[in-house]
């Protein structure tokens, strides 16, 4: 604990570790993070500096799919190109301690050769696949100077949409089983998917699932989508092949540089934190003792009359109560 309060009180030093690769200092900030510990907006505003370098690729899609397979493919290939690659596990959280329920999944063999970090965040209770805490996260990797950071979300099916404002290439992870074409078909998953992946592709009814995937896209998008989804099939078991899928992310990064959409998701992505930062603190402020009491004497005569919750607002928001 005394470590973690020395980080918190030098924010500079700590995000100059950071960008010099000391590891320790990143699983200690990283714990920080993901605890909301007192000081860690500070450090995270020191590291931000060294954001914006590494290549974000998400992995989603519904439970059962083979995403953690498929992660460890994908980062062997990585490694094996001379990229420094971290690795963002989200799994669901445990109900009595809070901690990631499936944290030792990331037990990924240590590939010979070339820089790897693993890391698994639990959701707590957070909607849409992904820790509230992941981006924040994603930036400390990102500015511990790692070329490429991989997240794989919770696998929590329709609402895992999030994902997409958290990464640049979203790897939508389908099987030919457990009802997978019905979830694809229903959810919003489609319009987020920059590459949608069967894998288990050597199973029966991945052909299937393939043909319905591609009738879909062409009903959604037709012909004039600057980036067109591609659609892939993988066997991530040994022996089975990953190449048209880790070929189809890299295009992708690809079109990314050469359109300006690499730029254009940077700003979108800063804007919108710079927009939740201010909410939150203008909430915070906003909700003084005087407001908290007068909404509370409202709620109280509810047995009487329902109270008009319009007028509330306006009454609370037009008011200078300190």
């Amino acid at each position: 604990m005394a470590r973690s309060r020395v980080q918190t009180d030098n924010p500079e030093q700590v995000a100059a570790l950071l960008k010099q690769g000391d590891e320790r200092t990143l699983a200690r900030v990283l714990t920080l993070v993901e605890n909301r510990a007192e000081g860690h907006e500070r450090i995270l505003d020191a590291a931000y500096t060294g954001v914006g370098r590494a290549w974000r690729i998400g992995l989603t899609g519904p439970p059962g799919a083979g995403k953690s397979t498929l992660a460890a493919r994908i980062i062997e290939h990585l490694l094996s190109t001379g990229s420094q690659v971290a690795y963002l596990g989200v799994d669901p959280s445990s109900p009595f301690s809070g901690g990631a329920l499936l944290g030792d999944r990331i037990r990924l063999s240590q590939p010979e050769g070339g820089r790897f970090f693993a890391r698994s965040l639990a959701t707590r209770g957070a909607q849409g696949g992904l820790s509230e805490q992941t981006e924040a996260s994603v930036d400390l990797l990102d500015s511990a100077g790692f070329d490429v950071v991989i997240i794989e979300s919770a696998g929590v099916g329709q609402a895992e949409i999030d994902i997409s404002r958290v990464v640049d290439t979203v790897v939508v992870v389908l099987a030919p089983e457990s009802g997978d074409e019905i979830q694809a078909m229903k959810a919003g998953i489609l319009e987020v998917g920059d590459v949608l992946c069967v894998n288990k592709s050597d199973r029966a009814n991945a052909d299937a699932l393939v043909a319905a995937l591609r009738s879909s896209l062409a009903m959604r998008f037709g012909r004039k989508q600057e980036w067109q989804p591609a659609i892939v099939t993988s066997t991530a078991l040994p022996g089975g092949s990953v190449h048209a899928l880790i070929e189809q992310i890299q295009l992708h990064r690809t079109f990314l540089g050469e359109s300006g959409r690499w730029v254009d998701i940077r700003r979108d992505r800063l804007k919108r934190c710079i927009e939740t930062l201010v909410t939150r603190r203008w909430l915070n402020r906003f909700w003084t003792p005087e407001r908290l009491e007068i909404l509370e004497t409202v709620l109280d005569t509810i047995d009487d009359t329902m109270p008009r919750p319009y007028a509330l607002a306006e009454r609370l928001t037009s008011s200078k109560l300190e």
